[in-house]
């Protein structure tokens, strides 16, 4: 496995991020707690969760599959970087209960701290931006946290380039350390970061950590496995092989010309990334989980990685992609 740090922090972390979001919604929790053991096994020492994670009246119960894991022993605790996630409503109707007000977010962390049955959260991401609540007061409350121990690093989600550089300017007024991390979707499809978000946490010396690196399992291999019959889309899935079909036939025509899995490739292009700290990967099963690990074992010559901007372009900074 290789590592890397995590932003411009000391904080070394695995190139693959486990997500957990499956874990309760599709995979039992003796299945999450041997994928789990088994990401250990491979290296990965960077797993990723959030509060609402488990979804509907279930929200928090993938924090408590987590939880669990790390009670049953092994130095499980120890051996993990765990981040995690708060913004959204928990599931009643009482005032600040969601969003990014100080009081939600000292109850969101002490409710994640009691979940994951840890001390402390090593990351802890904002899932989404908050426009109705001043920085100074988010930043007081997460600075508490860190004084208090029970946070080390602080990460966003979901951000605009100009949140990351709001948050960190205000940040530096306080003497803060500011945001280390900002998780965007981010894929050979959905490339719209690289206007923006990429070259702010360049700049603020942020980690990015990409989610839905396989845009949902388009970049999966979709197109063979239709034809195989072993994959059915509907609905907006289908909508968007459509819109993408021809595009993604190129990619899949690639792929077999390297030799190498779709899923493989759209992994392996992400570590290429400028600022990539590593792509999350969500496995529902233990051999997903086995698959990934042949990204870190590929590497793309650049006639390669110019063949897949033909297929899939990307943009330059902004202003330049704009330029006659």
């Amino acid at each position: 496995m290789e590592y890397t740090h995590l932003g411009r922090t000391g904080l070394r972390v695995s190139r693959l991020v486990l997500g957990t979001m499956n874990f309760g919604p599709e995979t039992d929790e003796p299945t999450s707690h041997a994928i789990m053991d088994r990401a250990h096994e491979h290296g990965i020492n960077f797993f990723d969760t959030a509060n609402v994670y488990g979804w509907g009246e279930n929200r928090g119960r993938t924090e408590e599959i987590v939880g669990n894991w790390f009670a049953s022993g092994g130095d499980r605790r120890d051996k993990t970087v765990i981040a995690t996630k708060m913004y959204g409503n928990m599931g009643d109707d009482w005032p600040n209960n969601d969003k990014l007000s100080a009081l939600n977010i000292r109850r969101a962390c002490e409710a994640s701290l009691r979940r994951l049955q840890t001390d402390h959260i090593d990351l802890y991401q904002m899932h989404h931006v908050d426009r109705d609540t001043p920085w100074d007061e988010i930043w007081q409350a997460m600075d508490t946290l860190v004084a208090q121990g029970k946070i080390l690093y602080v990460g966003s989600s979901n951000f605009a380039g100009w949140n990351i550089a709001q948050a960190n300017e205000v940040a530096a007024r306080r003497n803060s350390l500011g945001l280390v991390a900002e998780q965007s979707i981010y894929n050979l499809l959905v490339r719209e970061v690289e206007l923006e978000v990429l070259p702010a946490a360049e700049a603020y010396g942020l980690g990015v950590i990409p989610w839905s690196p396989l845009q949902g399992g388009l970049l999966g291999g979709v197109l063979r496995k239709e034809r195989e019959g072993s994959r059915r889309t509907s609905g907006r899935a289908q909508a968007l092989v459509e819109e993408h079909r021809e595009a993604l036939g190129a990619y899949e025509d690639l792929c077999a010309e390297l030799g190498h899995e779709p899923a493989d490739v759209a992994l392996a292009w992400l570590l290429t990334r400028p600022a990539v700290t590593g792509p999350i990967i969500g496995p529902r099963t233990m051999e997903q989980l086995d698959g990934a690990q042949r990204a870190l074992e590929l590497t793309l010559e650049d006639k390669v990685l110019s063949r897949l901007d033909e297929i899939f372009p990307g943009y330059r900074t902004a202003p330049e992609h704009y330029a006659w």
